[in-house]
This record gives structure tokens, C-alpha cells and sequence, in this order.
């Protein structure tokens, strides 16, 4: 991988994080993401399972992660399944992993090949009495099916009898807090974002096509050994920015636009997501500075209830008013309407219909309950934005936030974001 070794420590502590709350006699299976296919006999470039990355950091297509931590046999307590590599594999692929290799990667001692899990599996699977299985349980989430879905069609049929438990939840309360070493990689992620965007803010001027500041930002990502973008990146010029998942990124900058630029690197499967808007010509307008002002305000306040003890609904609600406050301000909502209004269609929506923050981490928008007070190591994106297409102005900021025990601490405050810092620095850089 392009990234740098990760200590595998992460990954025999985060194993034995998971293998504490298991029950008694009890096995549990991840299973690796398929390789996708494109078209004819193309595939998509391979994502691992962020779990499965999460508990042995092996970023391999056709890998089984098999812990059963009470069997008798403590040489199956943890057992690692690799893809076998071949002379044909390697002249088409490239090697796989040996095991040695794998055994370095993920701390797992036992490490055998994909083919023999049948013959293993079979001698765990009977000495236990509950079985986890891994299915993708997060909002939104697609209804390709899995290898993991298979497996667990096929299971079904196999071993009826066994009882059956649900593993996504387990992970979703171990990944939302981050470790320290987690927390590194985030921040790698972050300032090579930075890195990106302090790239652009030189190159973004009249004439210049969206499609041309992504790539600058894809070729300051690639060499700075991320994988690339952490998602489809948004660069929206004009009006553009008024759509919330604009990803054409396919029109020319206008003097007098301001660009709204959403994008992430991808360090070691962890992913940032930062949001800046910059003025195509140098300068704010005088409206443009106004809503930018109070979109900057909103942040600033929503970053003060990023706290450990905060619960989502809470944060919503103290925001609510800081935001009808500015579209007030801003003559875009009149109070008397806003004292009326239903309670459950706010007005702000109009200008403001997606939410302030989300969780960050292996996934974009990563694994986390919402009606789970914030807690200490956990990262949250703080991003209002103020939408007007009427009169042709997006802007959004967004920045990470890491939650700590006495406060949290923004992972990407050196990133410019003042209004008169980016005038200034888009004239400077040349």
C-alpha cells in the first residue's frame, strides 16, 4: 500500500477490545469486500471492510478474520485466512500476501490460506453455541449483497441449530471512539487535505474549470501517499454550490463566483472531509462576505457544543435559534414568521436542510449511534452551510472535530477559513 506500516499493536488491541465483549463460547466471522466489476472483465479499485481493516489492518480482497476466543484449542482462537498467491497471480496481480506477512501486518499468529477455512471453520463452529455475523447496518447503506451476506445465507443452511448475534453493533460502539494511534492517521489524512486546499487557493481564479481544481487536489493527495480522495469530491462553483451533492464538477468559474470545495484524502483507510468556499476572484462581495460571516459564526458555536456528554438532539436544538438568528440577519427569514412557525418544518431548512456533523473516521460518515452521548475520542465533521440559490451563493465550512475529556480539540484549525486569511492568501500565493 502507499501508505506507511502501521504498528500492529492497533490491531491486536482493537481484537481484544471486540473479543471482551463477546459471550461465553462464541465465535464470530468478518469476511473481506468483494472486488467489484465495471464492465466486461474490469473491477473497481478494491476497498477493504473498514471492520475487517479495523480488527487486522490486512487491506486484501478474499480475507476471513475468524475469532472464537473461548475455544479449547487456543491455536483457533484467532485465525487469519489470506488469499493464497501463485506464479499466475503474481505476473497478473502482483503478489499477495505471504504469511509471514500477514502475520507482521495484523499481529495474528495463526495465519492459513483462504482455501483450508471450510476445514477449519468446521472445527470451531461445533465447540461453540453462538455465532457473530457482519452485515452493514448504517443508514443509507446499499442493498448490494456482501460476502459477508453470503456467508451468512450459506451459514444458515449449514448450522441452523447455532444462535445467531448481531456483531455490527459491538463494532459500531468500539469503532465511534478513536485510539490514539487511529487519531495519527485522521490527522495524516487532515493536513494532506490541508496541504490541497492551501494548493488551490492559488490556482482558483476566473476561467479555471472545476474539473481542473480537482485534479490539482487529486495530484497533491497522490503524493502525498494517500490513496486518493476519501469520496467523490465536490467543487462547485456559482449557483452549483446550492446542490448539496453536486459531483459533476464539470463547469467553468465565473468572475464574481464563489467555489464551494468538499473533499477528503484517504490515509490508511481513515478519511478526512473538510469543506471551504473561496471567492473565484480574490474577494468576497459585500453580500457574499455577509453570509459568509454568518455561516463562520454558526460553525464557531456548533463547535462549542461538540463536548463529551452531548447528545445529538440537544445539539440541534441550542442550534436552531444561532441559525434562525442569522438567516434573520441576513433578512432571509422574518422573525414574526419564525415565532409562528410549525414546529416540526423549521424555516431555517429552507437555506440550511442538511445536518450540522457527522461522525469521521474509517467511513466518511462513520459508524456511530446518535442517541449516544459524544464521548471522549470520538471525531465529528462540524460543517453548517447557507444555501441561496436565488441569489446564486453555496457556502459551506467544514472542519473535524476530535471530542475530548475536558473539551475537543479542531484537528484542522491551522486550515484557513477566516474570510480576510484567504483574500490575503490568494493574492500572496502565486
Amino acid at each position: 500500500m502507499r501508505y506507511l506500516p502501521i504498528d500492529n499493536q492497533l490491531f491486536v488491541e482493537n481484537r481484544a477490545r471486540l473479543t471482551n465483549l463477546l459471550r461465553p463460547s462464541s465465535v464470530a466471522v468478518l469476511n473481506a469486500n468483494d472486488a467489484m466489476p465495471t464492465n466486461a472483465d474490469g473491477t473497481m479499485g478494491f476497498r477493504q471492510n473498514n471492520d475487517l481493516f479495523y480488527l487486522t489492518g490486512v487491506d486484501q480482497e478474499e480475507t476471513i478474520l475468524v475469532l472464537a476466543p473461548h475455544h479449547p484449542d487456543p491455536t483457533l482462537r484467532q485465525v487469519l485466512f489470506v488469499r493464497e498467491t501463485s506464479e499466475q497471480i503474481a505476473i497478473w496481480e502482483g503478489a499477495k500476501l505471504s504469511k509471514t506477512q500477514a502475520q507482521q501486518t495484523s499481529g495474528v499468529e495463526q495465519v492459513r490460506w483462504t482455501s483450508d477455512f471450510e476445514a477449519t471453520f468446521k472445527q470451531i463452529i461445533f465447540e461453540v453455541d453462538s455465532v457473530y455475523l457482519n452485515t452493514n447496518e448504517e443508514r443509507g447503506a446499499g442493498d448490494v449483497q456482501t460476502r459477508d451476506g453470503r456467508f451468512i445465507e450459506n451459514f444458515k443452511v449449514q448450522f441452523p441449530l447455532h444462535r445467531l448475534e448481531r456483531l455490527a453493533p459491538l463494532l459500531r460502539q468500539l469503532r465511534s471512539a478513536k485510539s490514539a494511534p487511529e487519531i495519527a492517521l485522521l490527522q495524516t489524512a487532515i493536513n494532506t487535505t490541508e496541504k490541497a486546499l492551501r494548493g488551490v487557493l492559488g490556482f482558483v481564479k476566473p476561467g479555471v474549470w472545476e474539473f481542473e481544481i480537482e485534479a490539482e487536489i487529486t495530484h497533491t493527495y497522490l503524493k502525498n501517499r494517500s490513496r486518493g480522495h476519501a469520496f467523490q469530491p465536490i467543487v462547485a462553483a456559482g449557483k452549483n454550490a446550492c446542490v448539496l451533492h453536486y459531483i459533476e464538477n464539470n463547469a467553468q468559474c465565473q468572475s464574481g463566483d464563489l467555489v464551494l470545495i468538499d473533499t477528503g484524502a484517504e490515509y490508511a483507510n481513515y478519511n478526512a472531509d473538510l469543506t471551504r468556499t473561496f471567492p473565484v476572484g480574490g474577494r468576497f462581495s459585500p453580500r457574499q462576505r455577509q453570509i459568509y460571516d454568518a455561516v463562520l459564526r454558526i460553525q464557531q458555536r456548533a463547535k462549542t457544543m461538540l463536548k463529551a456528554g452531548t447528545l445529538f438532539a440537544d445539539y440541534n436544538k441550542e442550534m436552531q435559534p444561532v441559525i434562525e438568528s442569522e438567516l434573520i440577519g441576513l433578512k432571509l427569514l422574518d422573525k414574526t414568521a419564525v415565532e409562528n412557525q410549525k414546529m416540526d418544518a423549521p424555516l431555517y431548512r429552507k437555506y440550511l436542510p442538511h445536518g450540522l456533523s457527522h461522525h469521521l473516521g474509517l467511513d466518511v460518515h462513520d459508524v456511530g449511534s446518535r442517541f449516544v452521548p459524544m464521548q471522549a475520542g470520538m471525531v465529528f465533521t462540524c460543517e453548517p452551510g447557507l444555501y441561496v440559490p436565488e441569489e446564486g451563493i453555496g457556502i459551506r465550512l467544514e472542519n473535524n472535530v476530535l471530542i475530548t475529556k475536558n473539551g475537543n480539540i479542531d484537528l484542522s484549525a491551522s486550515v484557513p477559513i477566516e474570510a480576510d486569511e484567504i483574500e490575503t492568501l490568494m493574492h500572496q500565493t502565486p
